[in-house]
């Protein structure tokens, strides 16, 4: 009597038999589900694994080994049965797919198994869009790889506030071979406007998307609506420019104003100002920069003082400038 062997189970001391047929006569020629369930077939793009993904691992006619499995966060998946874990780091689902029967084989669990690997869900490819967006929102990048105009859609656009630039850090591999952070600056109305196709980036996990909002100018002391207002774009801003957004001068005002302005080396600098030669027009009018705050002091109250100041920088919002105003002179 002839008996074909579809399966060979060699476990320490016991030799298990199985009835069938030769596993490479029954090779299906389609990737159907497995006997528990756990294999769905192709749901989304293949990629290389990283940490954290989730896969489908089907082992034909051996549900045993079927399961989802999550990679580990060194980069590992750990099956039953099997002693060593088997890597899936960086490896396409097609090679992993032979690294799982290679091992069991190799452990003599089975002969010529036929295996498949999804990928049921990614988790080691976040892209994060953050800043003067609509929705910030953080997101795989399922496809292999995504634009940077797909990115923003995600995020539901940029806000009425948004800056002029978008700044794209991504991580690469260094001279050195250890990891180096690179940020790249797009226009936005380029991007936007497809001016320039070369600014729509390829994405493909791991970089991080900010949208800064536009460069603000504070105004505080002795005008009727204390705040912040954004920088003008296409030219400066100057101090009757920002009077005029702040509706102008209360009742009282001494002749001297002052510009707080923060240097790039973190130093601060007072700046004096001669408002009242500048109404006159017999001052120039002086420009300004983005984060600068110009004090209008007040001849019936105490002048604020530099901490005062400084506050409203922290603060960094129109609400906060207005409410350190109003807190000191009433």
């Amino acid at each position: 009597m002839n008996m074909q062997i579809s399966k060979i189970l060699f476990v320490p001391g016991l030799l298990l038999l199985a009835g069938g047929v030769f596993a490479q006569q029954q090779q299906p020629t389609d990737r159907r589900p497995s006997q528990d369930g756990t294999y769905q077939g192709a749901n989304l793009p293949a990629q290389p694994l990283g940490a954290n993904d989730l896969i489908a691992v089907s082992v034909y006619d051996s549900p045993e080994f079927s399961r989802t499995v999550r990679v580990s966060d060194d980069g590992f998946i750990r099956l039953p049965m099997l002693k060593e874990r088997v890597k899936a780091e960086g490896m396409m689902p097609a090679a992993m797919e032979t690294a799982i029967a290679e091992a069991l084989v190799r452990e003599k669990l089975l002969i010529e198994p036929f295996v498949t690997v999804t990928v049921a869900e990614y988790q080691s490819r976040p892209i994060s869009v953050s800043g003067a967006v609509r929705m910030p929102i953080v997101f795989q990048a399922e496809k292999g790889q995504t634009t940077l105009l797909e990115a923003i859609t995600k995020a539901q656009g940029l806000r009425e506030d948004a800056g002029q630039e978008i700044l794209v850090t991504s991580t690469q591999p260094g001279p050195d071979g250890k990891p180096l952070q690179l940020t790249r600056r797009i226009l936005a109305r380029g991007l936007l406007d497809a001016s320039d196709p070369t600014l729509n980036l390829q994405l493909y996990g791991g970089e991080q998307v900010r949208v800064p909002e536009v460069g603000k100018i504070y105004v505080v002391g002795n005008v009727k609506k204390p705040g912040a207002f954004p920088v003008q774009s296409g030219g400066d801003t100057t101090i009757l420019q920002l009077l005029a957004l702040s509706e102008g001068l209360d009742a009282f005002s001494e002749n001297q104003a002052f510009i707080y302005r923060r240097e790039a080396s973190g130093s601060k600098n007072e700046i004096p100002i001669q408002l009242k030669s500048i109404l006159q027009r017999k001052s120039p009018d002086v420009p300004l920069v983005a984060n600068d705050i110009l004090y209008i002091p007040d001849s019936r109250r105490k002048h604020l003082t530099l901490s005062i100041i400084e506050k409203v920088l922290l603060f960094g919002s129109t609400a906060g400038a207005s409410a350190l105003v109003y807190s000191s002179y009433h």
